[in-house]
């Protein structure tokens, strides 16, 4: 049991954050944070939009809190991670390219995310339970403890009507803050990569950025609150009047030209804009980590607004704010339409394991970019993978890739599950490719590839086998999968040279007594050097630079008298599925 407040790792972003919370903790309530025996002040945050699918991109919002929490944790104390759901943001757009809907739902927009009707054939109430589902589906194969927040049932139970009537209380100050920036100018394009504006991000720029007009008698004044229409329930309205001692507000409607008069302290039907919302929760909650995108961060932006509205109207105190980077995506051209053109975490969790995951986001500080593949580099990420894995269990690792490893494949709970035997994912995608769903065959195989201890069932590759062969059906193009031949090339046997003849020989010839994963690859590297006149395990520094060349245009030959192409699954792989009969029929013997 790690000793509490002391760090079990002291090289990487998670622990330097933790101890920066905990210290954090500890001046706001000092003598508190000693023990799980006290109460959870140690609270962290993370806010999402279910505005449409949430991608991979948000999903650092969740990950970094979450590592910093689970280390927090780790170290023996009680933690609070909070996921505020932005369920009562309008509805802003119809998305592109997202199944079941079309343009009649731009009927909706400015209602409630959770006022929308869900896309069709959706078994959820309504759009933003869609895709909270899929979130919190996916953060649960991650991993991921957290108190899920609905902002809907916050405000429309009257959870926030104190902060509501204090904001409008202290409008005129909360408009001076906001002036110091209406005067700075936008920027007129953006930097190549730059992530764009978030949702909430819009709806501050249109909500606290600008007074109600003038009316004729004298300026409306400044509003921190937009209420939901009465009439069609939209936020295209306007405040028109407010008295803070009655809290009579009236408000019109541009939509519908519906009007109304209403007591702030009985209402429950708006919220507080943005950059007004979000400093509120900040000192509701007492949150003490959250983190923010480069949207967020920019001069001017929601977080620096928030940082001087949460003192100075709602006496709290801004969180350990770091900036997180871009995520970004490569193999996007591959991606389904249907999707919505982003791919989301539960995407990416149909072909790799939550460990994988977990560790892109744990080894990369949080201000630094990375790339999530979903093309062929999946395959150098997994190897990175396994080789990590092999070092930690010998104790060579990096300090710093230890924790990032131990981050990846365990929370405070315990460990993740896992693959019982996790075999290369390049050759698992390969057996998937070549066996085209036929688990027999994909079984056969997988059992040759070591036979002094052959899997008996492919429940121990499993989950990592289903990945594999989920990549392979949904990511890889049909030109690029792998055919067997089904004849002999007989044109292409018969124009061979003695040289290339020689070469088929001495690999049929050495077949049997090589028919493992590690023999084939020793036999089908070693053919170019015997033949060259060495030793078939001499080392590459013992040959010279043109066996090299013999052993491309070897395994070309290989690969156009087995599939058709230049190139395929590695030989050694291919050879095993094919079988070593077919082989022989293919090769001509």
């Amino acid at each position: 049991m790690p000793i509490v407040g002391q760090s079990t790792e002291t090289t990487d972003w998670v622990s330097r954050y933790a101890d920066e919370v905990i210290e954090e903790s500890e001046r706001r309530a000092p003598g508190k944070v000693t023990s799980v025996a006290t109460a959870p002040v140690v609270v962290v945050a993370s806010g999402l939009s279910p505005s449409g699918p949430i991608h991979l991109g948000n999903l650092r919002e969740v990950m970094t809190p979450h590592l910093v929490a689970d280390e927090i944790r780790r170290r023996g104390y009680e933690v609070r991670h909070l996921i505020s759901w932005d369920d009562y943001d309008r509805y802003r757009k119809v998305p592109n390219g997202v199944a079941g809907i079309d343009e009649s739902w731009a009927e909706h927009i400015g209602r409630p995310l959770t006022s929308v009707p869900a896309p069709k054939g959706s078994p959820h109430p309504n759009w933003a339970e869609h895709f909270k589902s899929a979130m919190i589906d996916a953060l649960g194969e991650l991993g991921v403890e957290f108190d899920g927040i609905s902002q809907t049932e916050q405000y429309t139970s009257g959870v926030y009507r104190e902060q509501i009537l204090h904001a409008m209380r202290h409008r005129a100050d909360i408009d001076a803050i906001l002036d110091q920036y209406r005067t700075k100018k936008a920027p007129t394009g953006k930097k190549q990569g730059q992530k764009p504006v978030d949702e909430a991000e819009l709806e501050a720029a249109e909500g606290s950025g600008a007074a109600a007009e003038d009316d004729g008698t004298g300026s409306a004044g400044y509003f921190p609150y937009k209420p939901y229409c009465g009439g069609c329930n939209k936020d295209l309205t306007t405040v028109t009047a407010y008295d803070d001692d009655t809290t009579e507000l009236t408000y019109t409607c541009t939509e519908c030209g519906f009007s109304e008069t209403v007591r702030l302290s009985e209402f429950n039907r708006g919220k507080l804009v943005w950059k007004v919302d979000w400093p509120m929760r900040w000192a509701y909650e007492g949150v003490v980590f959250e983190p923010s995108g480069v949207d967020h961060s920019s001069p001017g932006s929601s977080f620096q607004v928030g940082g001087q509205i949460v003192g100075s109207i709602f006496g709290g105190k801004q969180p350990i704010g770091p900036m997180y980077a871009f995520v970004g995506i490569s193999g996007m051209a591959k991606m389904s339409s249907s999707r919505g053109g982003v791919p989301t975490p539960g995407d990416a969790l149909k072909i790799m394991e939550p460990q994988l995951l977990r560790w892109l986001y744990a080894r990369r500080r949080p201000n630094q970019s990375f790339k999530i593949a979903f093309d062929q580099e999946i395959q150098r990420l997994y190897d990175e993978w396994d080789k990590l894995n092999a070092k930690v269990a010998d104790s060579s690792a990096l300090p710093a890739d230890i924790a990032a490893h131990s981050r990846a494949v365990r929370t405070a709970a315990g460990e993740l599950p896992k693959t019982p035997r996790p075999m290369p994912y390049r050759t698992l995608a390969s057996v998937a490719d070549i066996t085209a769903g036929h688990e027999d065959q994909a079984l056969r195989i997988l059992s040759d590839l070591d036979p002094t201890n052959p899997i008996a069932s492919l429940d121990e590759v499993r989950p990592r086998y289903d990945k594999a062969e989920a990549w392979i059906n949904t990511h890889v193009p049909a030109e690029q999968r792998t055919v067997v031949r089904h004849e002999p090339d007989v044109e292409l046997l018969k124009s061979l040279d003695d040289q290339a003849r020689e070469s088929l020989r001495l690999l049929l010839d050495g077949l049997d007594s090589n028919w493992s994963l590690d023999g084939l690859t020793h036999l089908v590297y070693g053919v170019p050097k015997v033949q060259a006149g060495f030793p078939p395990d001499a080392t590459p520094k013992e040959l010279p630079p043109e066996i090299k060349s013999a052993q491309r245009s070897f395994f070309a030959l290989l690969y156009h008298l087995l599939v058709g192409r230049d190139t395929g699954p590695r030989l050694p792989t291919l050879l095993l599925a094919v079988g070593a009969d077919r082989v022989r029929k293919l090769l001509g013997a």
